[in-house]
């Protein structure tokens, strides 16, 4: 495209997102999405940063956005924070709805933070943005000093800047984004700058690699280090701009941080893709199985394109230590497309690693709707790689709460495509997601033993299952957070909760927090349950249950209702109090209260307050062997 039918094609398309907002049309809200999405420069920027502050001031609001879910976000630091802080309300809004922005004054940030009646804190932030003075961040010695020197001074300033996010944090419940610290791009002592402990290069590196090492949970690094290096040194820093209005960040490393910033907001309570389900014909193999045979596929390192695909493979694999399944659909005879999976010595991808594997000739997005199924997930944690368009538009239109990924000509790029969409991203890795894998497969086995099983109750007993409750832990923070956040469909309330939130619980003597694990004959299913009671007087309230939905109809519903009233007995309440919050996915527990003996105190179809007396309850008896603290007080 030359340069003046782009010109033009921007400002068809800035017309076009005018004349939906004079019309109050409500695409203008996707199209703005859209167009925010894929903006690189400043200008694009506060172009539709103005559209939507316009829009909100003539009462034209985002259907998606809910005002109860707003957010309220504190910008402070070490230079001026105008007009990031508009950048950052805008990328934040048209990704997770209503924002209210707070911005300090000019590197007044670290008196902000210590007085506990500063602004700062009279604004109560759910999220605190910080970008530190890089004037701190230099070693004070001598050039030519040793590594232990230089070593003690990088320690000292990365712990100060994580001691004033533990201040703020301890103050207000925040999460933290924390800017890491600029490199230098100039040229200045040459090949010495690499070899020197204490040169500006490495001094600052070594500080932003202390910082992400010791930084706790609620700690969210903004990697200006990383956002430099893709926009270009040279291209993040403006010298005038800093000498003359305080500006640390050029104008086009501004909009990166504020695309980066709402990304982690949005991250905070949302969680990662669950499956990626794969084509296989030129998708992780060149050619067609179905013609060319297993010899005939282009696959491997004797050919570029050959290559490209095993590196795709390389790279899906990997996903699996994140928690990733992966699945296969694909229009072909089972036999042969599952041959290069077994034979093929090229294949990195194997029969092993596929938690569901359907080669047929029915649609692939009902091989899609039957895998969510399967495996009891919702559609909206799956993502289909394809390269065929036809293919990603029928499950696009069948199946639309799947994310798909339309893979372009060249093979060269699919790694590329695959990390830049950022759907396999997580802000935590657990044991228990690099055997996700396992587990599954460990389920299927079960399912077969089911089939096999003369009666329901003989199948449970058969299971040899154990179940251990565990007051939350710290240890297990990473994964709380993360059932908290992804569970929908067994989930009472559906409550999202960050991992600080989480933290805060087990210090607040008001609410008791708890996990089940379980295992059984087969294998370890993990941490697969949470509950979160609130005591008001001498009532126990569940705030919070939700449960893994693989392990439904084993029991476990009933001795996690046993735990519950054992710990309403050692909190002195005479009763419990269950809620039930409709959603569009939880409907299968609509009437959970009532099948394990609550009695309705009000409800309608989006809303079920039941109570149970804990004078009167029986436990209920369960094929489950159970560890648990509370009942053995």
């Amino acid at each position: 495209m030359t340069s003046t039918s782009f010109a033009k094609a921007t400002a068809d398309e800035k017309q076009e997102l005018r004349q939906l907002l004079k019309d109050r049309d409500d695409r203008f809200w996707d199209l703005l999405r859209t167009r925010t999405d894929e903006a690189a420069s400043f200008g694009e920027m506060i172009f539709l940063a103005g559209l939507r502050k316009k829009a909100a001031a003539s009462g034209f609001a985002d259907p998606r956005a809910n005002p109860e879910e707003s957010l309220k976000i504190a910008l402070i630091g070490g230079s001026t924070l105008f007009p990031l802080s508009d950048i950052i309300e805008h990328t934040v809004s048209v990704t997770s709805g209503v924002v209210s922005i707070h911005s300090g004054d000019f590197n007044n940030y670290r008196s902000e933070i210590d007085d506990p009646e500063s602004s700062l804190y009279d604004f109560a932030p759910d999220i605190v943005f910080v970008i530190p003075d890089d004037s701190t961040c230099r070693y004070t010695g001598r050039l030519i000093d040793g590594p232990e020197r230089v070593t003690e001074q990088i320690e000292s300033v990365a712990n100060h800047n994580l001691e004033l996010c533990r201040l703020m944090r301890d103050r207000t419940g925040a999460e933290i984004v924390l800017c890491n610290f600029l490199l230098p791009p100039l040229f200045d002592l040459g090949q010495f700058s690499t070899k020197a402990p204490a040169s500006e290069w490495n001094f600052r590196k070594a500080v932003n690699l202390s910082i992400a090492a010791s930084a706790p949970n609620y700690i969210h690094i903004c990697d200006l280090e990383f956002l430099t290096y893709r926009l270009g040194g040279l291209e993040a820093q403006d010298e005038r701009s800093w000498f003359e209005s305080k500006q640390l960040l050029s104008p086009d490393l501004q909009v990166a941080v504020a695309k980066e910033t709402a990304h982690i907001v949005g991250s905070l309570k949302k969680a990662a893709k669950k499956v990626l389900v794969m084509d296989l014909d030129n998708t992780i193999w060149g050619g067609i199985i179905g013609d060319e045979g297993v010899e005939g596929i282009e696959l491997g390192d004797t050919s570029p394109r050959g290559e490209a695909f095993k590196a795709f493979q390389t790279y899906i694999l990997s996903l699996t230590d994140r928690g990733l399944l992966l699945a296969v659909s694909s229009k072909n005879d089972h036999e042969n497309a599952i041959e290069p999976f077994q034979r093929h010595p090229e294949m990195v991808l194997r029969e092993e690693h596929i938690v569901s594997f359907k080669a047929n000739w029915e649609p692939k997005v009902q091989n899609i709707i039957e895998m969510a199924e399967e495996l009891s997930l919702g559609l909206d944690s799956f993502v289909f790689v394809d390269d065929n368009p036809a293919e990603i538009e029928i499950v696009n239109q069948f199946a639309p709460e799947v994310t798909t990924i339309l893979l372009g000509p060249d093979p060269a790029f699919y790694v590329r495509q695959l990390k830049e969409s950022r759907l396999f991203e997580r802000s935590s890795i657990t044991d228990e997601d690099a055997n996700k894998t396992e587990q599954y497969k460990r389920e299927s086995e079960r399912k077969k033993a089911l089939g096999s099983a003369v009666d329901m109750d003989s199948y449970l007993e058969s299971l040899e299952m154990k179940g251990v409750f565990r007051d939350f832990d710290r240890l297990d923070l990473p994964r709380i957070a993360q059932l908290i956040n992804k569970s929908n469909q067994f989930n009472l309330t559906t409550r999202r909760r960050t991992e600080s939130e989480v933290e805060m619980i087990i210090e607040d003597p008001d609410f008791t927090g708890f996990t089940m694990r379980l295992s059984d004959k087969f294998g370890d299913h993990g941490l697969i349950s949470v509950v979160i009671g609130k005591r008001d007087g001498d009532v126990l309230e569940i705030d919070t249950w939700l449960m893994s939905c693989r392990v439904l109809k084993r029991q476990v519903e009933e001795e996690v209702m046993n735990e519950i009233v054992a710990r309403a007995r050692l909190l002195q309440c005479t009763s419990v109090k269950g809620l039930y919050l409709a959603t569009a996915k939880n409907g299968m527990v609509k009437r959970h209260y009532q099948g394990l003996g609550f009695s309705t105190v009000r409800g309608n179809e989006e809303f079920g307050e039941y109570q149970l007396s804990v004078e009167g309850f029986e436990p209920r008896p369960t094929y489950i062997s159970v560890e648990s603290t509370a009942r053995r007080i």
